[in-house]
């Protein structure tokens, strides 16, 4: 498999001969207002451009998957730049009927066990937050990746670290795990992604996977820097488990 981080919670995974777009928030620079009640307001988002053009990004997707719908996982310009026929898998009926208001044709729920083109995709559970501020964040996922050619894939979403990760952990012994980790939070209400510590978990949780780490540094929100996880990492003796990739990096496992 061959994982590209591209910004944000939106990337691009070769696994099994297909491409699969992830999440994608393909906006120019500064296109959309900052996330108020929160660092940064003087910064539009997103804070940084895409590392390569939306025709690149695109070429050759065979499906793309939306874990849930806030605007920094499926945004106005993935909509209009998206093919009206791809496949799009979504969380539930609900986020479906959305993007099918869109005017896309081909939408599917993703379920505890989908198979696409041979490769089975496992729906996850994530918590977008702790306590009251997911009654305001509302419903998200993770997938799990298998294929008998692939070592098996999560990834987690829009998540803190608390049972249910560990339990898909447990029980799909994922080799290669990508964690939404840039802390990103309000002014209230704690974390709404991972943070360092909740990536220290995952890595007890599963000390011989590869942890990729992306969602940092994108949107005005964000809490911890690529620079401080590296460092924290460096200190915890696992910088060869957990990698922070830059815009645009990949990984072939």
């Amino acid at each position: 498999m061959n994982i590209q981080h591209i910004r944000n919670a939106t990337i691009v995974i070769e696994y099994a001969g297909k491409r699969f777009l992830i999440d994608p928030m393909l906006a120019e620079i500064g296109a959309y207002p900052p996330f108020p009640n929160a660092p940064r307001q003087d910064q539009n988002n997103p804070l940084v451009n895409l590392p390569t053009s939306i025709d690149n990004l695109i070429q050759n997707i065979d499906a793309v998957i939306v874990t849930h719908l806030h605007y920094d996982h499926w945004d106005d310009a993935a909509k209009e730049a998206l093919p009206k026929e791809i496949k799009i898998f979504a969380q539930n009926e609900e986020d479906a009927a959305e993007i099918r208001k869109a005017g896309f044709q081909n939408v599917e729920v993703l379920q505890v066990d989908t198979v696409f083109e041979g490769i089975q995709l496992i729906k996850t559970k994530g918590e977008h937050g702790r306590g009251e501020i997911l009654k305001l964040t509302g419903l998200v996922c993770g997938i799990v990746f298998k294929h008998s050619t692939e070592k098996t894939l999560y990834v987690a979403g829009d998540t803190v670290w608390y049972g249910a990760v560990q339990e898909v952990i447990d029980t799909h012994k994922p080799e290669i795990i990508v964690v939404n980790a840039g802390d990103n939070q309000f002014f209230e209400g704690g974390s709404l992604v991972m943070g360092k510590d909740d990536v220290y978990e995952v890595y007890k949780a599963a000390p011989s996977a590869k942890i990729i780490a992306v969602h940092m540094e994108a949107l005005n929100h964000w809490a911890l820097s690529r620079k401080e996880l590296k460092n924290f990492v460096s200190e915890k003796g696992i910088m060869s488990s957990v990698l922070v990739p830059d815009d645009g990096e990949s990984y072939t496992f």
